[in-house]
C-alpha cells in the first residue's frame, strides 16, 4: 500500500491573488512499532538504503518508513550510516492496520 494515496488533501478557498486556492496535505501519524520475536536485524553497509532494505524484506520499497519509524530515524534521507544496526519489523499487517486506524484510511 502506498502511504501517499490516501492522505487527506485540504484545499483553501480561492483568493483574488490565487484563483484556484492552495492544496495542503494533512500530516500522517505513524504508529508505534513494538518489538517482536519476528523482527530481523541487519548491520548496514555503505550501499544500503531504507527503500532497498524495505524491498528486500517486504517486496515493497514504499514501506521504507516502517524501518525508519521502528529505528527512530529522522526520516529526511533514505541513506543509512554504514555499521548501524537496524531492526526490520516483520509484522507488517499489524503495523499497516495500526497506520490505517490512526489515520482513518479506508
Amino acid at each position: 500500500m502506498n502511504r501517499y494515496q490516501n492522505i487527506e488533501v485540504i484545499k483553501s478557498l480561492p483568493t483574488p491573488e490565487n484563483y484556484f486556492g492552495n492544496r495542503y496535505y494533512v500530516n500522517n501519524i505513524y504508529p508505534d512499532i513494538p518489538f517482536s520475536d519476528e523482527d530481523q536485524y541487519v548491520i548496514c553497509t555503505s550501499t544500503d538504503r531504507l527503500d532497498l532494505l524495505a524491498y528486500n524484506a517486504y517486496k515493497d520499497e514504499s514501506l521504507w518508513w516502517i524501518i525508519s519509524v521502528a529505528n527512530n530515524l529522522p526520516g529526511d534521507s533514505l541513506y543509512v550510516t554504514p555499521g548501524l544496526q537496524l531492526r526490520i519489523p516483520m509484522n507488517i499487517q499489524s503495523i499497516m492496520n495500526d497506520y490505517k486506524l490512526i489515520n482513518r484510511v479506508r
